[in-house]
């Protein structure tokens, strides 16, 4: 190791020693030729193209211009799409500098190529007379002619490199020895090894070996030909490069491989452009060096030099093996910095003090392959590279900062040290993104530091023994369990590695090693998503990174449970996980419990046992707590009958017990692997964990029978889900922000910083246009405009659309310029304002990537264009109008008697000076005097004295000009003016000294808010901006403040007046303009956008049919593009349409287009969820008429879904679509896009704003989920109602048959002879409806319903502590493995008892109700359904022979008697006699007349002798109580004033079999198989009859009072 840190180091094998190219060139005997040859330049091509590109960036015309300003981006397609049909290949200056950047011109050919595409393209798209025509081709002669500076002729001719070749003697393969070129070789592999930057960092560190398969599984993938320096050196020692140019492919290779896997602009980017340029010019060395004799110093030197690089190749081949090997704290290290050996503030060179440990622990720390993790920290990132790392970092710092404090002894402390390595390392995390490699290394570089500064302290504590003995005795303490613990840790781990198998010795451990790749086994990793291995326990107990030993074999547990869950039982590894984990127990057992530790009590101790810190146990995140709640309200919700439906998603099924539901379902989860997710906080919000519970939830039904309880359990878990999940969300609204005050509020801010808009001295630019009129007077139709009305517009929020504020302020500001002339100031403004408009509406607007809209096509472009037209049309009529202003004047003068400027002279009329005096004042030219003005109350006149005379009278006079106050002016009362601001006029007059009140002074604009004229009071100094000619009645700001020198000296003010600015005299008060504006209150609504009808031709169109790109229809404007609700009978929701062609035929607007549906018009599983408002495209595609049209929507992509939104488009009415439906294969797929028109120019385009933060859509539940509930909860109520009766039956086998009542204390007497009777043994019972909901249910029977109501008693037979999802799932198990025709005849006979319901159902609706008990004539006998066993009724007491029926309050109490229901299990309406019971009906049998004993029913008629038991089936026995207080209320209830008895039995035991007349169809439908044989009697109708009778005398214990 030593060896190569001095080699890294050694200044001899740096490539800027040169020391070798210094020794070749003064070789003795060297020719004139070879000396040439190796003076001449290399021309590298990368930088020749840079300085050509450079140059055509920098060209400028002869205006100073740059000419590339036209090439610099291309057209957007918004705007000027033609563009794209005449171009097929565009390109700009951005995109060819940024291939400049990422160095992808090799040649300076390839560059010419693309700078000839760009020219050529935009001399084929532009006119030959424009400005880019002409500036692409002098360009391109520009390129060429710099071109030809840089690349001479020769620099390329193949005679000089064959020349060069032959000179060399290193390129000619044939000629060169072998160990000529192994050196050769060496030292170019030497060259780029070790090269370092100017920092002293060697670049090659990265490039020496491959990334590890394991951390960078993905690398293997990007790149096919993967190959480091190690394997360079290896070819380079078996001779495999036969010259040198086979060596530069694969250093080619390699650059290639990084910068093709890393990001543009990364280190390792530029560290292969490096290497690359380092072996080119080393190449280039060696070849252009001189051949020297050869003596046996040299041959010497030659072999000493090869056993060198040997050294270097070998160091590169047998580098670090172990690519898994975590990084840990304690790993050595290798110091590569000379100058940070043995370092340290305050420790004399030793390195031993905490502060530098600290230091050297996070600057030294390398990963597996030998790469140093603190390299990407060294330095701050470069200012011109990154300049928005300064933007977010406020504190940035590197380790070159914090070595260099160390140095100057700032540390003083290990917190001090650590704080600011923690906060380099915090800047990393936050600049970068979590998936970047340097966020990693920043996440490593933490731990190590957080472990290295307990080592740090741990120390520390130690060297303090002898001071603190208790302190002592403690850490020895705490130390030495410790040490007990990890030694257990490592006796546990030992015993698991050392196992073999006996007989063969096999270590079992090999296959438990570390994770399977993920080239051989991809399946393994979408399985298993918690995967653990040995090596990776190995490297927890070494870093200490578990608390005890049960987290130890949590993951030694979790890591045989993958092994059984992915492979087959019986397999190999299937048996060594189980041998495994048995030797782990029996370990475990023989070590014992783990020693007791003194806090035991210490609730901080409980929880780190339990593996939750105390922290997350007590404090968790609002993210966790919604999480913790969705999970828990999925897992422990239960049904009625207080089951939970989570048990069977808890686990996966092995895939011994079901291997195709691997292959069936593609992402197996459950739901201890969803709380796993949770408890390692992978999931970033509420969304993640929800659609893992989806996927769950889908799987399940996926693999499960519509039909089955496990898939009814899935729907029932999703909807709870999603009810828990709105619940949380309550009142939050993700969905896009209104619109409308966005957009109001752009255009508000827009309209402030336009008006308020001031020049340097801070005058307001709109004031000089607050006298537009409203009104044009060219125009006088148009409506009437100006900043007011624009004003009260935008405080009402009138403005919707960007462009029609921008037309109005556009109107505003061109009107003020049609009627000012060019010199004017009005005009200046307007044009600074439009300038400062469009400056301002693309810095809000951000050129379109806040707000698109059609006002950004106006550019400044376009407004310079403008105003030079506007100059050149104006001027010259200007210039003709002073002219004509210039004579009239002069004839003025003529007639006045003012004597031209050429006359002011003495004379002996007029004495002229430059002061005079006057009451004891002195007046000079340039002083400002007030003047005693010719009206009275009037204020003095401002004049500045411009000449002073003396005439022949000796009276003194003075001429000036007159300066105005704004009250002296005419101007709008909506201006404003600065404080005791006046205005120079055109107005010039003498006046006589004696009218001079005294002085004043009038400072410019630019002096008065600095400076103070000294000796005069605040009250007497004035402030002028601008001219005013009363003429025009205009003003104009001065620029050049043009007055006679004055003899008033300016003093520096101390403190700067403000700009205050106050309404003008004649503005009207506050009261008046609230009037106003309640007067125009009453203009409401929006101001919408100017449209027309724009009719197009159509090819192919029929006659009479004229279509259109935009049309109105009935006060709504629709344009091609837009979509429509239209009208949609019998759906919930109207449908929506697209128009893709609009036309008018015959009167009538008919439109053709694309039909797009609703989920639930979709067929889907009910578990899948779909976005808010979602709809998908249809095969449909209607013409339709207008008049269906119920308004407009739109339907936008996911993409504009959540970025943007049309500004005139209600939010509810915008919809997402993201897929197509396909009716054919009932399936719904992603498709690109919708189709996009090129609509004609007058079509106005929708205004879309794109949000700051993306909208996330949320997802809802499926229309289907409560439907497919409510429907598989009809049909599977039998089920689990017949499974809760069957575990009933388990838990109490000595249950009475019937549901019992309270029993009559008096006892019951037969008259019949007791005979031994057995009843024929029960089948599994079908039942149609739950307890609660009565017979009035309807029954939906499949065959899978009546397949798991035979088969779930046997599967409980086998397996009867199965839970009840289990075995509903051995139930869909035997379903899917039953033959095709076995299911078809389930499907058969189930259809067949659907068949039998629905008729029995329609005779019950038809036929009169009598209680419970009804006729015993055709009301009774017909009625059939499937066998449940035979009714019995309730008894009664025993009736006197003749005696009347018994009054119903002699009824016992407590007792169920004929016509009162029981409460839950008979309905009104029920027959309550033998045969076919309701189906689906409880019926019951009342213990205490009759029961199941040795009593029989008697022989038939005509069978004298031993009775034939009739055979029937008795229903199953179940208890239940019945209150007397229902009992009472079903009393009350059956009471009919008609009669005196709540039912009509009378009527029943009056019914005679000869009373009855069945139809053959009737006769079909009795329940014949209740017996074998009809016997004796005639028809199997009799014997029925005979039947009935006698379960009348065996239940009821009546004898027939009417025929004895």
């Amino acid at each position: 190791m030593s060896s190569k840190r001095r080699r890294a180091t050694s200044p001899s094998s740096s490539v800027s020693g040169g020391g070798d190219l210094d020794d070749a060139s003064s070789t003795p005997g060297s020719g004139r030729k070879r000396r040439r040859t190796s003076n001449i330049p290399t021309v590298d091509p990368i930088s020749v193209c840079n300085e050509l590109f450079n140059t055509i960036r920098d060209y400028k015309d002869d205006q100073g211009r740059q000419l590339c300003e036209f090439f610099l981006r291309v057209p957007k397609r918004r705007n000027q799409p033609d563009y794209y049909e005449t171009v097929s290949q565009p390109i700009d200056m951005a995109k060819i500098q940024q291939k400049l950047k990422l160095e992808d011109y090799q040649e300076v050919e390839h560059l010419t190529a693309d700078f000839q595409l760009l020219f050529n393209n935009a001399k084929s798209y532009y006119k030959p007379d424009s400005e880019e025509y002409r500036a692409a081709c002098r360009l391109w002669m520009v390129y060429v002619q710099t071109r030809t500076e840089f690349v001479q002729p020769g620099d390329g001719d193949d005679d000089d490199d064959d020349d060069l070749l032959d000179n060399t003697g290193l390129s000619t393969e044939d000629e060169t020895p072998t160990a000529c070129r192994k050196e050769s070789l060496e030292q170019l592999l030497e060259a780029v090894v070790s090269h370092a930057d100017p920092a002293g960092r060697v670049i090659s560190e990265l490039f020496q070996k491959l990334p590890s398969k394991v951390h960078y599984p993905d690398y293997y993938a990007v790149i096919k030909e993967p190959i480091d320096l190690r394997a360079i050196a290896q070819r380079i020692q078996i001779g495999y490069y036969k010259s040198i140019n086979a060596m530069a492919k694969d250093i080619d290779l390699l650059a290639k491989n990084a910068k093709t896997y890393n990001e543009p602009g990364s280190q390792v980017f530029k560290d292969a452009n490096a290497i690359k340029k380092v072996f080119m010019q080393r190449k280039t060395e060696l070849e252009h060096a001189e051949p020297t004799k050869s003596s046996v110093r040299i041959r010497n030197r030659r072999s000493a030099q090869g056993d060198r690089h040997s050294g270097v190749s070998v160091s590169l081949q047998y580098g670090s093996e172990s690519e898994d090997e975590p990084v840990a704290a304690g790993t050595p290290v290798r110091y590569d910095d000379p100058d940070l050996e043995g370092e340290g503030p305050g420790s004399g060179g030793d390195g031993s003090h905490p502060v530098f440990q600290l230091y050297d622990a996070v600057r030294r720390c390398r990963n597996n392959q030998g790469q140093l993790l603190s390299e990407p920290f060294m330095q701050l990132p470069s200012r011109r590279e990154y300049p928005d790392y300064f933007q977010q970092i406020k504190n940035p710092i590197a380790l070159q900062q914090i070595r260099q404090k160390m140095k100057q002894g700032e540390y003083e402390s290990v917190e001090q040290m650590e704080a600011d390595l923690n906060l380099m390392l915090e800047n990393a995390k936050r600049y970068n993104m979590p998936t970047s490699g340097i966020y990693k290394r920043a996440l490593r570089l933490q731990q190590i530091l957080q472990l290295k500064k307990r080592d740090v302290l741990r120390r520390d504590d130690a060297d303090e023994d002898s001071i603190l003995s208790s302190d002592a005795g403690s850490t020895k303490r705490k130390s030495h369990k410790k040490n007990i613990r990890k030694n257990r840790m490592k006796t546990l781990f030992s015993a698991v590695i050392d196992a073999k198998e006996v007989g063969t010795g096999r270590r079992l451990c090999e296959l438990f090693m570390v994770k399977p790749f993920k080239k051989d086994y991809p399946d393994y990793y979408k399985v298993i998503l918690e995967p653990m291995d040995l090596k990776t326990i190995e490297h927890n107990i070494r870093s200490e990174r578990y608390a005890n030993e049960d987290a130890l074999l949590v993951d030694m547990k979790l890591m045989f449970r993958n092994a059984r869950h992915y492979n087959e039982e019986g397999s190999q590894v299937y048996n060594d996980s189980d041998v495994l984990e048995k030797v782990l127990k029996d370990k475990r057992k023989e070590m014992g419990a783990p020693p007791e530790e003194e806090e035991v009590g210490s609730p901080k101790l409980k929880l780190r046992k339990s593996g939750v810190s105390p922290k997350k146990s007590k404090y968790l995140t609002p993210l966790q707590q919604r999480l913790t709640e969705l999970y828990d309200a999925v897992r422990n919700f239960t049904d009625r009958r207080g089951r939970r439906l989570s048990t069977i998603f808890l686990r996966l099924p092995s895939r011994a017990e079901l291997p195709d539901y691997y292959a069936t379902i593609k992402r197996p989860i459950d739901m201890e692997r969803l709380r796993s997710h949770m408890l390692s906080a992978r999931y970033q919000d509420v969304e993640a964990m929800v659609e893992e519970f989806a996927l769950m939830f889908n799987n399940a039904c996926t693999y499960n029978e519509p039909e089955s309880l496990i898939y009814r359990d899935a729907l029932v878990l999703h909807r709870v889900l999603l009810e828990t999940r709105r619940q949380q969300e309550g009142a939050e609204d993700s969905g896009a922000p209104p619109l409308v005050p966005l957009v109001r509020e752009l255009i508000r801010n827009l309209f402030v910083s336009v008006l308020g808009h001031q020049d340097e001295e801070g005058r307001v630019y709109s004031d000089s246009l607050a006298e537009i009129p409203a009104v044009d007077p060219e125009a006088p139709e148009k409506p009437a405009v100006n900043f007011e009305v624009v004003r009260a517009n935008v405080e009402r929020g009138r403005y919707h659309r960007l462009d029609v504020f921008q037309e109005h302020m556009f109107e505003v500001l061109e009107k003020a310029r049609r009627l000012h002339r060019t010199d004017a100031e009005a005009f200046e403004d307007a044009v600074e304002l439009q300038q400062f408009f469009v400056k301002i509406r693309d810095e809000l607007c951000k050129n379109g990537e806040i707000l698109m809209s059609p006002a950004l096509n106006y550019t400044s472009k376009h407004l310079h264009s403008d105003i030079d037209q506007e100059k050149r049309e104006k001027i010259p009529l200007e210039f003709e109008d002073d002219k004509q202003k210039r004579e009239e004047e002069s004839k003025d003068a003529d007639k006045s008697g003012e004597l031209p400027a050429e006359a002011w002279q003495s004379g002996p009329e007029r004495t002229y000076s430059q002061d005079c005096s006057f009451e004891n004042s002195t007046y000079r030219v340039g002083d400002f005097v007030y003047v005693t003005p010719t009206e009275a109350n009037h204020k003095p006149h401002i004049v500045s004295i411009e000449r002073l005379w003396t005439d022949q009278a000796g009276e003194k006079w003075l001429y000036g000009c007159w300066f105005y106050r704004p009250s002296e002016t005419f101007h709008l009362a909506t201006r404003k003016f600065l404080e005791k601001e006046v205005f120079k006029s055109d107005y010039y007059n003498k006046v006589p000294i004696s009218r001079v009140r005294g002085k004043c002074m009038v400072m410019f604009v630019k002096d008065y808010f600095k400076l103070h004229p000294e000796g005069y009071r605040a009250e007497d100094v004035y402030i002028c901006e601008s001219r005013y000619t009363a003429r025009n009645k205009t003003f104009k700001k001065i620029k050049v403040w043009a007055m006679p020198v004055t003899s008033v000296r300016l003093a520096q003010r101390d403190t700067p007046l403000p700009v205050v600015r106050v309404a003008s005299m004649f503005a009207k008060p506050p009261q008046e303009r609230a009037l106003m504006d309640v007067s125009d209150a009453d203009k409401g609504g929006c101001v919408d956008k100017e449209r027309e009808d724009v009719p197009v031709e159509m090819t192919g169109a029929e006659p009479g049919c004229q279509y259109y790109d935009q049309l109105r229809y009935k006060n709504m404007w629709l344009k091609v593009g837009d979509c429509v609700y239209i009208q949609s009978h019998g759906l919930s929701k109207p449908r929506v349409a697209r128009i893709e062609k609009l036309w008018v035929q015959n009167g009538a607007t008919f439109f053709f287009g694309p039909i797009f549906i609703h989920p639930e018009e979709t067929a889907h599983e009910p578990t899948k969820m779909f976005y808010k408002k979602e709809v998908f495209l249809s095969n449909l595609e209607e013409t339709l008429p207008m008049t269906c049209v119920l308004g407009k929507c739109l339907v936008a992509s996911f993409k504009d879904y959540l970025s943007c939104r049309p500004t005139e488009v209600p939010e509810d009415d915008v919809l997402l679509c993201e897929s197509r439906y396909i009716e054919t294969e009932k399936q719904i797929k992603k498709f690109k896009g919708l189709k996009r028109f090129s609509l004609s120019a007058k079509v106005v385009e929708d205004e879309t704003y794109y949000f700051r933060k993306l909208v996330v859509p949320q997802k809802e539940a499926s229309p289907l989920l409560n439907k497919k509930i409510e429907e598989l909860e009809l049909k599977l109520a039998d089920v689990e109602d017949g499974d809760e009766d069957l575990e009933d039956l388990d838990d109490d086998d000595e249950a009475p048959a019937t549901p019992s009542m309270p029993l009559m204390q008096t006892p019951v007497t037969v008259d019949l002879d007791a005979t031994v009777y057995t009843p024929s043994q029960s089948t599994p019972k079908i039942k149609g409806m739950s307890k609660k909901e009565g017979s009035k249910r309807k029954i939906n029977m499949s065959g899978y319903i009546l397949f798991s109501s035979e088969m779930r008693a046997v599967i409980k037979a086998r397996h009867p502590d199965f839970s009840f999802g289990e075995l509903s799932r051995l139930v869909g198990t035997e379903w899917r493995n039953l033959e095709a025709t076995k299911k078809a005849e389930y499907e058969e006979r189930a259809a067949k008892v659907v068949e039998q319901q629905e008729r029995e159902r329609a005779r019950q609706q038809a036929s009169p109700r009598a209680g419970m008990m009804g006729a015993y004539g055709p009301q009774y006998m017909p009625m059939q359904g499937p066998h449940e066993g035979l009714l019995s009724v309730a008894p009664m007491p025993p009736l006197h022979l003749g005696g009347p029926p018994m009054a119903a309050h002699h009824l016992q109490q407590g007792m169920h008697y004929p016509g009162m229901p029981h409460p839950g299990m008979m309905a009104p309406g029920m027959n309550g006699m033998a045969g076919s019971p309701n189906p689906g009906t409880h019926y019951m049998q009342q213990p205490g007349m009759y029961s199941p004993g040795p009593q029989a029913p008697p022989p038939y008629p005509g069978q004298p002798g031993q009775p034939a038991s009739p055979l029937f089936v008795a229903p199953p026995p179940k208890t239940q109580r019945v209150l007397h207080s229902e009992a009472y209320l079903k009393y009350i209830e059956g009471l009919n004033s008609d009669s005196g008895t709540v039912s009509k039995w009378d009527q029943t035991l009056k019914a005679q079999r000869r009373d009855a007349h069945l139809t053959k169809e009737q006769e079909s439908h009795l329940p014949s198989h209740w017996l074998k044989s009809k016997g004796a009697h005639r028809t199997m109708a009799d014997a029925l009859w005979r039947l009935r009778e006698l379960m009348l005398r065996d239940s009821l214990n009546i004898r027939q009072a009417y025929n004895l």
